[in-house]
């Protein structure tokens, strides 16, 4: 099986207040947090997908996919296009920098011929998600700000791989977030 990495930062940051995925986080700008556990998940390719002015400096084995849009829809479609022949694609968040690395190893294992894999911490969903080929059509067809979170909850073909970090659920929305999660032992 041929699978990629997404990783999505083109987003606002409403809630944040300014650019957010350049944000200090552990001496670095958090989404090189993201593209770390991307690069650490096996993969053949990761691509980021980033707002024109993010400066994600030099990543080898990287592609980075511009796109001026926010609509989460635009950001899967166009890693999905980057993505190419893969038979499947991880979604990583550029706004999650502490993602266990070995999440995305067991979601490889766990998926086989179901739609996605998804780690799961005491009942809640997290990221990174797993999308097989199947999931790509319903990609192309989504609009605005939607993702797949509905398509996902509603499928029974959907493995849910109990992860033991609850760090799958740990994002950043609001400067304080990263005091937060700067204190989490990873």
């Amino acid at each position: 099986m041929t699978l990629a990495a997404l990783v999505l930062a083109a987003g606002s940051a409403r809630r944040f207040g300014s650019d957010k995925l350049s944000a200090d986080f552990r001496g670095e700008p958090l989404v090189h947090h993201a593209c770390r556990a991307a690069l650490a998940a096996p993969v053949e390719r990761v691509i980021v997908v980033a707002h024109p002015a993010l400066d994600l400096g030099e990543w080898p084995g990287v592609q980075v996919v511009r796109l001026a849009s926010t609509a989460l829809s635009q950001s899967l479609q166009a890693g999905v296009k980057a993505a190419g022949d893969a038979d499947g694609l991880f979604v990583f968040l550029g706004d999650m920098p502490l993602v266990p690395h070995d999440a995305a190893t067991h979601l490889a294992t766990a998926i086989g011929s179901h739609y996605a894999a998804m780690p799961f911490h005491e009942d809640k969903p997290g990221h990174p998600v797993l999308l097989s080929r199947a999931a790509f059509a319903d990609i192309a067809a989504l609009e605005g700000d939607a993702g797949l979170g509905r398509f996902l909850r509603s499928r029974d073909d959907v493995v849910r791989v109990e992860c033991g970090s609850a760090l799958i659920h740990a994002d950043v929305d609001r400067p304080a977030d990263l005091t937060t999660l700067a204190g989490s032992l990873i």
